[in-house]
């Protein structure tokens, strides 16, 4: 698609999303017919677009590519070395040097070979490119957190939406039978009645610090402009490129507490069987945020200091990474990516069985199946739009009330703020302006 040199964010979104809905009807995925026929061939490939390649991505990749159902065809970004050693991953997979490279992901999205995308930017990215890889008829699989404010998740929830694509947000942790079980747990009534849930996160950061600028280098070396997208402008600098970005405020998501946020809380959100609404009242405190539901369930997340450190014995970073514990009047549950899950009885233990610990939190092979079935079924996938909606918004009103160090209330329904306007002003940000 050509694109005038001065068409902003918003309006590119439009006019791709109108080029996209005359293109959709004659665009249907070859796995996606056969489904719907009620038949399926080995042969047939669900061909995938990268947009954004670094270590996540490689993770993510190394869960997908061998899904013998998937072919990634092409990857984009922003900085040639990021492209090339995308590529090299690919080809090796593939015994061939077929995958093709570019600067700009909205090329990728133009072709109509593509079914479906990963998309592993920068945070900054994650909504704007799944909005408009989706007008564009692609399914999306976006990695977390999906959107920097509560208007992104809310705009990307709605157009997925409309569009009728597919959507995986990236919070794997739903797809790993250890936290699968331990919610398991808390919907079976075996803990009793469900009354307080603890989420890890890292210790929110608020950085609104410039690194000095540096020389920019050439466009097709590294595309600072874009990189920057719907960003705040500010001078090039090649440690945001290399990874620096993180805690930025232009840049990140909810002073970093979605990091592990995206996962905990919505884990919680899961075992709350809550995935249509949220805590209402967010009320910060030393060392987390105290967080009440309608129904009286109480979450709390827990701040970390060091999430690969200690704390006192009854915290659960023993557990690994990303740790979650349910707590019910019978009992109690708690798991982490190393696996294990720990029980408050023996009678609780029983039910746990080796094998729901045999995949680590950190897998994503899992996830990466179960988008690929719903691309061919068209059904929700385990961490749809919906899910990700409330969960990412949760997150967001908890830092915020960090941020302002009060305690916030929200309507779960329309997703604002009570009596508080200055928390309904940071519901959204102006996006820049930025040519192609």
């Amino acid at each position: 698609m050509n694109v005038p040199q001065n068409t902003s964010r918003r309006s590119f979104l439009k006019t791709a999303g109108t080029a996209a809905a005359i293109a959709s009807a004659a665009q249907y995925l070859p796995g996606q017919a056969l489904a719907a026929e009620g038949k399926t061939s080995p042969n047939d490939k669900i061909n995938l677009g990268v947009i954004g390649f670094g270590n996540r991505c490689k993770y993510v990749m190394g869960g997908t590519l061998p899904h013998e159902d998937v072919r990634c065809i092409a990857i984009a970004d922003v900085w040639d070395k990021h492209r090339e050693a995308g590529k090299a991953i690919v080809d090796k997979h593939y015994g061939n040097h077929d995958c093709e490279t570019m600067r700009d992901f909205r090329e990728l999205l133009a072709r109509d070979d593509i079914d479906a995308v990963l998309i592993a930017t920068g945070d900054r990215w994650h909504a704007a490119a799944s909005i408009l890889a989706a007008k564009a008829g692609k399914d999306v699989y976006s990695e977390k957190p999906c959107g920097i404010t509560i208007e992104d998740c809310q705009n990307l929830a709605d157009t997925i939406t409309q569009e009728k694509r597919v959507f995986q947000a990236g919070t794997q942790r739903r797809s790993v039978p250890n936290f699968k079980k331990a919610v398991e747990l808390a919907h079976s009534g075996k803990l009793g009645e469900l009354q307080t849930m603890h989420a890890s996160v890292y210790r929110p950061v608020l950085d609104n610090s410039w690194l000095p600028a540096q020389t920019q280098p050439a466009q097709e070396e590294i595309d600072w402009n874009l990189w920057l997208g719907p960003a705040a402008w500010r001078p090039f600098n090649l440690a945001y490129v290399q990874g620096k970005w993180r805690g930025q405020w232009d840049f990140d998501s909810g002073a970093r507490l979605l990091d592990w946020g995206a996962h905990t809380v919505d884990l919680c959100q899961w075992a709350n069987q809550a995935d249509g609404t949220m805590p209402v009242e967010f009320q910060p405190t030393e060392n987390g945020i105290y967080c009440r539901y309608e129904n009286g369930v109480k979450l709390v997340i827990d701040f970390l200091e060091d999430p690969f450190g200690n704390r006192d014995p009854h915290y659960i970073t023993r557990l690994g990474t990303c740790p979650v514990r349910f707590i019910g009047t019978e009992g109690w549950v708690e798991t982490g990516d190393n696996g294990e899950i720990v029980c408050s009885s023996p009678a609780l233990q029983k039910e746990i069985t080796e094998d729901t610990s045999r995949v680590r939190g950190l897998d994503v092979a899992s996830h990466s199946r179960n988008f690929l079935d719903c691309i061919r079924s068209r059904e929700l996938t385990a961490a749809n739009q919906n899910v990700m909606r409330k969960s990412h918004i949760a997150c967001h009103a908890a830092a915020l009330a960090w941020i302002f160090q009060r305690k916030l209330t929200i309507d779960p329904q329309t997703e604002t703020f009570v009596n508080d306007p200055d928390a309904n002003g940071l519901i959204s940000r102006a996006d820049r302006v930025w040519n192609v």
